[in-house]
């Protein structure tokens, strides 16, 4: 997919030595196959720009000396898509792994865009739960950061996965704990103070994108918050069917595109509602009177799963303004 970025149309097909082949998957290629004559046609290869000081990725790789050339001779895979943009693993030659999140429309200007990539990456840093952003490459044609991956893929994968294949992907302390995280993970953000406005227009209070999809699991169920503030990079764009396989949505739920704190909490809510009770998430979901989890929880277990469950409705309230704030959710995650 990203390959369709660069041009306009495909040029003529060239063969390059060490190019990797296109998998079994039509999601999976090597971008410089296609547009071996966009690279050619520079004189210099160019550099991705850092976007902080570490320069170490997660992967082991190093964005101070990653190149667009690097990236263009990697084996690529969308793995996520959405009205924002493609996410999109990228193994390079030396078999070292980064994420792309890739643009669908971008309207700030070269200069803008790095200013408020720069300073959401820095923020990002700060907070183990936030999924660190590393470097980022803009141009007329394409725009992507680079941020670091996560093997494990995203919780909305992990419960996909499951029930299509009718399991429990996670035990109930697996749930707890990528909730507090994700909690935590937003609490760091809402405690931004929205008067210190470093860069005009950029609110750093608001991630803006709360979602399953943008939760990424590490190896030990610890969970991070991806694409913090990025809704004010790009713009949503319309788009039809997707190639994805998508989980079914919770019933009576959408997510809400609203940017604001109370829209944070709220999908927070949903999260936490598919987590629970999965895709039938309505008050509809018991049996005999009580409430049915798609894991099997019993006593202290299915009390603290209860106690939960009335946090996710309070966060679901219509009343954006009786829904708890995030300082009052972790006060009452610590008391279950």
């Amino acid at each position: 997919m990203l390959f369709r970025a660069l041009n306009g149309k495909p040029r003529s097909r060239r063969n390059f030595s060490g190019v990797v082949k296109k998998e079994n998957s039509c999601r999976s290629a090597s971008i410089l196959s296609e547009y071996g004559d966009f690279i050619v046609g520079f004189m210099d290869d160019l550099p991705l720009i850092s976007c902080c000081d570490d320069n170490s990725g997660k992967g082991g790789w190093s964005e101070s000396q990653l190149t667009l050339r690097q990236v263009l001779r990697s084996s690529v895979a969308v793995v996520g898509e959405s009205r924002l943009g493609f996410t999109e693993k990228v193994v390079l030659l030396d078999a070292k792994i980064c994420v792309l999140k890739r643009f669908r429309k971008v309207s700030l200007r070269r200069g803008e865009f790095g200013r408020r990539l720069v300073r959401l990456a820095l923020i990002s840093s700060k907070c183990k739960y936030l999924v660190p952003v590393t470097a980022y490459f803009y141009t007329k044609r394409i725009k992507f950061v680079v941020c670091d991956y996560y093997p494990m893929g995203s919780l909305a994968d992990l419960l996909a996965s499951a029930r299509e294949h009718d399991q429990t992907a996670l035990t109930w302390n697996q749930r707890l704990k990528i909730i507090l995280n994700i909690a935590q993970a937003i609490e760091f953000i809402h405690s931004r103070n929205p008067s210190l406005q470093e860069i005009k227009h950029l609110k750093l209070h608001v991630h803006g994108n709360v979602k399953a999809s943008n939760v990424m699991i590490d190896v030990d169920f610890t969970a991070r918050m991806s694409d913090y503030g990025f809704i004010q990079l790009a713009e949503r764009v319309e788009v039809g069917d997707t190639w994805q396989r998508k989980p079914p949505p919770p019933v009576d739920f959408e997510y809400s595109e609203s940017f604001c704190q109370e829209s944070d909490i709220y999908n927070f809510g949903i999260i936490i509602l598919d987590m629970l009770k999965g895709p039938q998430s309505n008050n509809s979901n018991k049996d005999d009177g009580r409430v049915v989890f798609e894991f099997s929880v019993q006593g202290k277990e299915r009390k603290q799963a209860l106690h939960i469950l009335e946090i996710a409705l309070a966060c679901t309230n219509k009343s954006s303004e009786a829904r708890p704030t995030i300082k009052e959710i972790l006060k009452s995650l610590g008391n279950n």
